[in-house]
């Protein structure tokens, strides 16, 4: 059953408009579309962080996000680090990475940026990561999404309502998984994709050449880029196998892109960009998060029995592997070495507090991660280790004021703010967990929970005044915004020819 336009976007943003990070087709022969006034009046910012929002609420319920601390903080430094370059400022950019061995990485509504950890595993060097991020960056400051939502409307309505159908089953109340709803979509879609391949090519040569002018203006060496294209070309899968099919799709190859992307950068010159330490350990942690424990525990005693793993990245893989599989005791030594030689490395002290916790060794966690904030105050990752660990000692008290420090400072991502609320709720301060999962569902999109949390919070005995006026606000900023979506949505069904 269709229900309102901005829907109909999200169904494009879904699957058939998300822009994958391709390593090359031929460009073909059509002028680019104009941005500005026809993608503006289609489709609005707001609309279309609301819809990306809903994307990325569907992947954090089913898990598939990466909500590591160190990880979450690196990609989205790195990501707006080249953002922040972007010839456009109207949207807020995000980066998350995926627990997905398959190598890809795709931009939904809203500035939502999404890598694969394949992919980022696949990278060689800290440029080819940029090269990735700036494409899609590019994705969406050239409006390519809203752009992409425009061709299909001229293309087919049959194909875009069947595709909004699709996503209205999967979407409603978020029960579905993800994955679900891109299969009902990619159903839907059928004869319809091959357009929808043709259409993202010319858009695919832009977010290259604008991706190419950013990074460089970012400070990575633009040839970044091409190099990516050719180490994908490389390990391009066998297409007679059918798990390739959709790595075929997404990523068609192409010498005529990686020479457009070789001469770009000649043009702009090379700029010397050493990978940082940070890109080093993330890579070797995301290796040993996401992979089988043993398969990954193996990879690093081949490593170490041929000569290599000698540098710090491989042996901070090695022990974060060691952690996962259950083996945190055999970590610390290294972990305390690592400590004691590199004192200005931050990462290495927050394994070092999660091995000691997985050894039951809290008073040891509790002391190398409150030494950690003494030399790196208010540190995202290490204060998230140390409410961790606080909570898991039975102090939900203290692990409270510490994430309160912090993000009385820094803004709370939506699982950070989950987080907050945990604490909270076990420290015995009902209120502030109630408050806090208001905005939790605040960040995620979801209205009516929010709406729910706020009024739970405003039954509790005790309230002091300010806490009252603070829930009541911001009651009614939900209730008026649940409104004004309700009157929207009669609107929508009235012009659907429903009463």
């Amino acid at each position: 059953m269709l229900r309102t336009r901005f829907l109909a976007v999200v169904a494009a943003c879904a699957v058939g408009a998300s822009a994958a990070y391709a390593t090359g087709v031929e460009a073909p022969n059509q002028d680019l579309p104009e941005l500005g006034s026809v993608a503006n009046a289609a489709v609005t910012l707001d609309e279309e962080y609301g819809a990306g929002l809903m994307i990325v609420r569907s992947l954090r319920e089913s898990g598939q996000l990466l909500e590591d601390p160190e990880i979450s903080q690196y990609i989205q430094e790195i990501g707006h680090s080249i953002s922040s370059h972007a010839e456009e400022g109207q949207h807020q950019f995000n980066y998350f990475v995926i627990r997905d061995p398959v190598v890809n990485a795709f931009a939904v509504w809203g500035g939502f940026i999404f890598v694969n950890s394949g992919l980022i595993l696949m990278t060689s060097n800290e440029n080819e990561l940029a090269g990735v991020l700036a494409h899609e960056t590019a994705h969406v400051t050239q409006r390519h999404l809203v752009r992409g939502l425009i061709d299909q409307s001229h293309a087919g309505l049959l194909s875009t309502a069947a595709m909004l159908a699709a996503v209205l089953l999967g979407a409603t109340a978020g029960r579905n998984s993800p994955s679900g709803v891109e299969g009902a979509i990619l159903g839907a879609q059928g004869a319809a994709i091959q357009h929808q391949i043709n259409f993202t090519r010319s858009q695919e040569f832009e977010a290259d050449r604008v991706g190419i002018s950013t990074m460089a203006s970012a400070g990575y060496d633009p040839l970044g880029m091409a190099s990516m294209f050719e180490s994908l070309n490389r390990n391009m899968p066998d297409p007679t196998r059918m798990q390739a099919i959709e790595f075929l799709i997404d990523h068609p190859s192409s010498s005529q892109r990686v020479a457009e992307a070789r001469a770009r950068a000649a043009q702009i010159g090379r700029i010397r960009h050493e990978d940082s330490l940070s890109y080093t350990l993330m890579r070797e942690r995301l290796r040993s998060l996401v992979g089988d424990p043993q398969a990954v525990h193996e990879y690093y005693v081949n490593l170490f029995k041929n000569g290599g793993g000698n540098d710090l990245a491989d042996r901070y893989g090695n022990d974060v592997a060691n952690v996962q599989r259950g083996h945190a005791a055999e970590a610390i030594p290294d972990l305390e070495s690592l400590v004691r030689d590199y004192p200005k490395v931050t990462q290495f002290y927050g394994e070092l507090g999660q091995a000691y916790a997985a050894a039951g060794r809290m008073p040891d966690s509790i002391r190398v991660l409150k030494q950690s904030l003494d030399l790196f105050p208010r540190n995202v990752p290490l204060t998230i280790h140390l409410a961790d660990t606080l909570m898991q000692s039975g102090d939900n008290k203290q692990a409270h004021e510490v994430l309160l420090d912090l993000f009385n400072i820094v803004e709370p991502t939506p699982d950070q703010t989950r987080l907050i609320a945990k604490a909270a709720n076990a420290a015995g301060d009902v209120a502030d967990s109630y408050y806090y999962m208001a905005q939790f569902y605040i960040m995620t999109g979801d209205l009516k929970m929010c709406f729910n949390q706020l009024q739970l919070a405003l039954q509790l005995p005790g309230l002091n005044a300010i806490q009252r006026a603070r829930f009541s606000a911001q009651l009614d900023e939900v209730r008026a915004a649940l409104a004004k979506q309700k009157k929207a949505q009669q609107v929508a069904d009235d012009g659907d020819g429903r009463h």
